[in-house]
This record gives C-alpha cells, structure tokens and sequence, in this order.
C-alpha cells in the first residue's frame, strides 16, 4: 500500500545570479510499512527534501501526497494540524521542551491536540524506549541519547503514518547512534511505523530497507 507520493517535487531559493536549485522535479513512492535512507552530501537537497515531506515547508512546484492526502492543498492552520497528526518529525538537535520531563515531553503532540495521554501508552512507550528510569527527568539531566530517545518517542506518541528523521544520529557518538538506528529498526518492525531517514553516513544508511541517494537535488540512485 502506498503511503506518500511525491510529484516533481521542485524547490528553488532566490532569483536571477542567486538562483539556487535545492531540488529539481523529485519522484518517488514509500510503500506502508517501509524503512528508507535518503542520502547525500551536505548541499544535495535531502533535509530540503524531507521538510517538504513533512509540510514544514512548501514547494516551488510538484505534490506530496500522504495516505492520499495532497498536503499543500491544505492551508497553514489545517497542514499543521495534519502535521501534528499524521507525521512524527526527529531532528538532530532533539527540540525537546526544557522544562518538561521525559513523560510530558513525549505526550506534548497529544497535549497540543487536546488528546487524552494513556498511562498505559507512555509506559509501553517508556519501555520500548528503554527510559522507564527516566520518566520524570529534564533534559538536561539525560545523556544525548537520552534525549533523541525521548525526541522518538514524541514522534511515536500520535501513531502517525509517518515518521520523518532528519540526522537523528548526527550529533551523538557511535554507540548512542547504534542504539538510536536500532530503535528505529524495533519501530518499524514492532509498531510498523513507516520511516525516513535523512542521514550522510552511508553505514547507518545501509541498515535500512531502502537507500535513496541525491545529488545536486536530483535523485540519482534508488536501491531496494
């Protein structure tokens, strides 16, 4: 079943001498359940590509489509909502909430939603994150991984139909990023949580079901 589709997606920056093109005519579909590595060097297109995805921002040109949904056919205020919904997003700098712990951090898309937070829910959350020990901590009392832990799961909380992970290892050492690339193989295969994957290194990349590799905005490989 197919789960996002993206159409000629285009994205250009300025005009005339500052012309730059982030992403040229971009194509592809995810199917339900499916763990893709989108790859590519600094400047290739592939964080532009994936806020597109997410509706963080809009495009030049070209669709999205999400579960059959063409999200920039929404306005502001409905593709937020959406977004909020239906898309779990992890970033490489966690954006956790400083003054709230593990627990409300994680339940916070749910909070915005005015959405009911199941103690059952977080727990088997907590547990399948490895932070039950940790649930009333701030963030700045956890390690790294700690945080982009907490970061995934405020991503899982909603059960979106997708999850979109920009570097999510990138500013952790090796053993927390095997631990975080792990925890997103447990979500695919446990929850069947769609992922991308945003990430420059091609070994983390490789333990993902799929790799797209980009250059210069362009889709230049897709390997299954």
């Amino acid at each position: 079943m197919e789960i996002l589709k993206v159409e000629n997606l285009t994205k250009v920056y300025g005009k005339g001498s500052t012309k730059v093109v982030a992403l040229d005519h971009v194509s592809f579909t995810v199917e339900k359940g499916e763990f893709v590595a989108i790859v590519g060097a600094s400047g290739s297109g592939k964080s532009t590509l994936l806020h597109l995805m997410g509706g963080v921002d809009r495009p030049t040109s070209g669709k999205v489509y999400i579960d059959g949904e063409d999200i920039f056919q929404l306005n502001d205020d409905k593709l937020a909502i959406f977004r909020r919904r239906q898309i779990g997003l992890i970033y490489q700098f966690y954006n956790l909430i400083p003054i709230l712990n593990v627990e409300e951090n994680i339940a916070l898309p749910l909070s915005l939603d005015n959405r009911e937070v199941k103690e059952e829910e977080i727990a088997s959350l907590l547990k399948l994150l490895g932070l039950e020990a940790r649930r009333k901590h701030l963030p700045n009392e956890l390690s790294g991984g700690q945080q982009q832990k907490t970061s995934i799961g405020r991503a899982l909380i909603t059960n979106p139909t997708l999850i979109l992970a920009d570097e999510p290892t990138g500013n952790l050492d090796s053993k927390s990023s095997d631990e975080i690339v792990a925890l997103l193989k447990k979500s695919n295969k446990e929850l069947k949580q769609t992922i991308i994957m945003i990430t420059h290194n091609m070994e983390i990349a490789t333990l993902a079901d799929r790799i797209i590799k980009i250059e210069d905005g362009k889709i230049v490989e897709d390997t299954l």
